[in-house]
């Protein structure tokens, strides 16, 4: 069974709580994504983690693109998010970086140019930070996080973090038993 999916960014390290990318950040991060490609198979680049150049891992850029993509072409916006998430994770590409953002969206049907403007509106930026705030008043304080809201006024979380995808369908076939 197919069920309809809204992507909220949650806002792991935005804006004003983004850190710089040091050596003692680096050596956590390496360690936490060599231990989730081992439980997943997902690739990681780690290489991006040896920058020392005073970047700042920021991830409100890629929540505003998200936003931005939602408002310009809302059915590929987890396409778009996955895309993203590969981008940076896995092919070690700069998703802070507003034209990376732009080269990414290229290929979701939308106006390159188009798409650029609206990363530097408010009205993206906005978006981008009421979905920071949903995902706070939901509790949720780990990432990834799958909510389910089959009964239509009650959420329920279906995984944070990695979680096997028969525990996820066994909870949603609960959800939906019990809705």
């Amino acid at each position: 069974m197919d069920y309809p999916v809204e992507i909220v960014v949650g806002g792991l390290r935005p804006g004003p709580a983004a850190q710089e990318l040091e050596d003692r950040m680096a050596t956590f991060l390496r360690t936490h994504w060599v231990e989730i490609a081992e439980r997943t198979g997902q690739p990681f680049d780690t290489a991006f983690l040896d920058r020392r150049d005073g970047w700042m891992y920021d991830t409100e850029p890629a929540a505003i693109a998200v936003a931005a993509i939602r408002s310009l072409n809302g059915s590929r916006a987890l396409e778009f998010f996955t895309t993203i998430q590969r981008a940076f994770y896995a092919e070690g590409q700069d998703v802070t970086n507003f034209d990376v953002l732009a080269e990414l969206a290229a290929a979701f049907d939308v106006d390159s140019e188009e798409f650029r403007i609206s990363l530097d509106t408010v009205t993206a930026r906005k978006a981008a930070w009421a979905d920071f705030s949903r995902s706070r008043n939901w509790g949720i304080g780990g990432f990834p996080a799958l909510i389910g809201d089959l009964a239509g006024d009650q959420l329920a979380l279906l995984a944070r973090g990695y979680t096997e995808e028969d525990l996820i369908r066994t909870r949603i076939q609960s959800l939906s038993q019990s809705a």
